[in-house]
């Protein structure tokens, strides 16, 4: 009998208390200098005796991009599970954006990139604070859901940082603790508006108003209020008319009687409220500070977009232009080329010299103006490209070297009467790829850019280039009557074959397609304008200008 209750309470035992389920997370245990012992995914790491946290050893990780991770198996759906590391960034490396945790939820191998994302691939789904090159630590707790029986544990260091790590635990949680967690935002963060949304996640506590089966619910306290805001759900907590500075929000679980927890549970946060700068217009947002917050008042029209970083060009009638670059996607709003953006709020940054807005908050589609592309030389650009920077123009009587070679992503130099040579440059993903570099002096439409101290311009689709082979030529055509009112073209051919139409405005968005077989294209819902037409028959294509009136 002894011995049955013996086994019986080291069973109990097992269960009541927590289990470190991460192998080797304080890295005293390695194959060799270059594999920690239990890990996975090993890039770019070494065995470091000198810079730890605890221990012998932590792992000294040189980015650009480099991933450390190992997959947990055994997850149970349901229990809570605190994981946490420490790191430090070496003092002179990288570039700010240089560490972040990068951990998923799996279930038999397949990631789950969604559930509790803004806190499992980085604080608010970001990169870790730099945090003044000390050893930090990064602390979450969450619940597995029912779709996770693995737990893939991974960090990340970018940019050519060095970056320590150490002390990286996975802890199963005895019982169902309650868990509070402020998701967004995260501390230290910098938003530039007066009304801000306080997101948190609670874990194994029922909130809601007394009453059967509610576990209690939440007191806030804003900058040390002696009295807490109660809040019986688990709604962001929003924010108005805060003023400009830091600001400290203490967030915890109480009971139905408005007591703490026997096992009190809090949390806080911490973050910095700017008044953005209000400016008239793309012009004077251009002669902005970078690092401040700008809100743009006006209503740039979009002129290219691009599923890269979530990239949209912009540009006013003030003649200005700006590169927005959305890495994180805060803009989930769509917009097409033509489109009005208002509502532009965010911070000016610079990139490879090239002058950027990252937004804060999403923008709203408006009608956008009509933006004619500025004409200009090679000379104009080579002279003093900054005041077109990522602005849509055109330079006339443009002849390639590589005439009559096929288009790719790489460099190809271009001239005009003017001068030259000068960098053209395909953005990629473009509909002139693998088409033919034409021949002669041709009228481009391209935005400006600028790599390595020099300009640079790049054509966004067919209709910005004018492209003919010497087998297929306009001549061949006939399209009449052109300039045309009344609603029709007609487009023949030297054969019967079937003729494809595409027709794209200035800004270089389709308006109409068709196909013909009679000849003859309907264009009355067109407006009065200027427009690019693409003729294409029997796997060959041409363009040519078609005015509306």
């Amino acid at each position: 009998m002894k011995k049955i209750y013996f086994l019986l309470f080291t069973f109990i035992a097992t269960l009541s208390y927590g289990q470190e389920l991460l192998v080797n997370g304080s890295f005293d245990s390695w194959d060799d200098a270059n594999t920690p012992t239990g890990f996975t995914h090993i890039e770019s790491v070494d065995q470091e005796a000198s810079e730890f946290h605890t221990g012998l050893y932590s792992a000294k990780h040189t980015g650009g991009t480099s991933d450390l991770g190992q997959t947990i198996t055994g997850i149970v759906p349901g229990t809570s599970y605190t994981l946490s590391l420490w790191y430090k960034v070496e003092a002179g490396t990288g570039d700010g954006d240089d560490a972040r945790i990068w951990s998923k939820w799996a279930m038999d191998g397949a990631l789950d990139h969604t559930t509790d994302a803004a806190v499992l691939q980085g604080p608010g789904n970001a990169y870790f604070d730099n945090n003044g090159n000390v050893w930090t630590e990064y602390s979450v707790t969450v619940t597995a859901p029912a779709t996770a029986n693995e737990f893939y544990f991974e960090v990340r260091t970018y940019s050519g940082a060095v970056v320590y790590w150490d002390d990286l635990s996975f802890f199963q949680e005895a019982g169902a603790v309650p868990t509070l967690s402020i998701t967004s935002p995260t501390d230290g963060e910098t938003i530039p508006s007066a009304d801000v949304d306080i997101n948190f996640s609670v874990q194994n506590f029922v909130v809601g108003n007394p009453g059967a089966g509610i576990d209690g619910h939440l007191h806030y306290y804003l900058d040390g209020a002696g009295s807490p805001t109660m809040i019986y759900n688990t709604d962001p907590i929003n924010l108005t008319g805060l003023s400009a500075g830091t600001h400290t929000l203490v967030l915890e679980l109480v009971d139905n009687s408005h007591q703490p927890l026997p096992d009190p549970v809090s949390t806080s946060v911490t973050f910095d409220v700017v008044v953005p700068t209000q400016v008239a217009d793309l012009t004077e947002l251009r002669t902005g500070t970078i690092g401040e917050f700008y809100q743009i008042m006006n209503t740039p029209t979009v002129t290219f977009t691009r599923t890269n970083r979530n990239q949209k060009y912009i540009q006013d009638s003030s003649n200005s232009a700006i590169l927005i670059d959305d890495a994180p996607g805060v803009i989930s709003t769509s917009f097409a080329i033509g489109d009005g953006m208002s509502g532009l709020v965010g911070k000016l940054g610079a990139f490879g010299g090239v002058l950027q807005f990252i937004p804060s908050v999403d923008a709203s589609v408006t009608t956008g103006a009509t933006i004619t592309p500025q004409v200009v030389t090679i000379n104009d650009l080579l002279t003093d490209w900054e005041p077109y920077e990522s602005e849509l123009v055109q330079i006339d009587n443009t002849t390639f070297a590589d005439a009559g070679g096929t288009f790719s992503v790489t460099n190809y130099d271009i001239s005009d009467t003017s001068g030259g040579p000068m960098v053209f440059r395909p953005f990629s993903g473009t509909d002139y790829i693998g088409e033919t570099i034409p021949s002669g002096a041709i009228s481009m439409v391209a935005i400006v850019a600028e790599f390595g101290g020099a300009p640079q311009v790049s054509a966004r689709s067919l209709s910005d280039v004018t492209l003919s082979t010497s087998s297929f030529e306009l001549n061949e055509f006939s399209v009449y009557p052109n300039p045309t009112s009344t609603g029709f073209v007609n487009i023949s051919s030297k054969t019967n074959d079937t003729i494809q139409v595409s027709v794209f405005d200035i800004l270089g968005k389709q308006v109409l397609t068709n196909t013909l077989n009679n000849n003859r294209l309907n264009v009355s819902t067109l407006t009065t304008g200027v427009y690019i037409m693409k003729i294409s028959q029997n796997g060959n294509s041409i363009t040519k200008k078609l005015v509306v009136r």
